[in-house]
């Protein structure tokens, strides 16, 4: 009885590998800042290409009160690389803010990405705050890893980008 389920996960298991190699995880860090009015930054994280122009959308993290769109232009690089385009929210993309904290974003397979140069990219903003935005690029080969970190000094901590790790 056991033979038969070891085999079947070992197919299971060997079935799935080829797909983990092109799957990744982006984190992202919001540092604890001590200053008196603190408000939530808006986040974006996407993938850009070589032209600087965006190729996969991951998350936007705003305030999602009837109001909230407004602030959405302080994201400036965001905004003019496609942000006023998008009609907000977008299911599975767009999120209330988030407080200090590490997250983690699952990135699904990237198998459809192109090899080529590109970049992860995060902008962090904050309404009577600062602003940032952080750039880790990498060249992509399909199937191969890919480790890539920037560090921010203000509004954003680590980013960190792995992909097939």
């Amino acid at each position: 009885m056991r033979k038969p389920f070891t085999l079947a996960a070992t197919t299971v298991a060997y079935a799935a590998s080829p797909a983990a190699a092109d799957t990744g995880t982006i984190t992202y860090e919001i540092p604890r800042l001590d200053v008196s009015g603190y408000r939530k930054p808006y986040v974006a994280v996407w993938i850009e290409g070589a032209d600087r122009k965006p190729v996969k959308m991951y998350t936007v993290l705003f305030d999602q009160s009837p109001i909230g769109d407004k602030w959405l232009p302080d994201l400036k690089t965001w905004w003019r690389r496609g942000g006023r385009a998008m009609k907000m929210p977008v299911s599975g993309v767009t999120r209330p803010t988030r407080g200090p904290g590490q997250y983690k974003i699952k990135m699904g397979s990237l198998s459809d990405l192109p090899e080529g140069s590109y970049s992860l990219v995060v902008e962090g903003a904050r309404e009577k705050g600062g602003r940032e935005i952080l750039k880790a690029p990498f060249d992509w080969k399909p199937g191969e890893p890919v480790s890539v970190s920037a560090q921010g000094s203000s509004e954003l901590g680590t980013i960190t980008l792995s992909i097939g790790a």
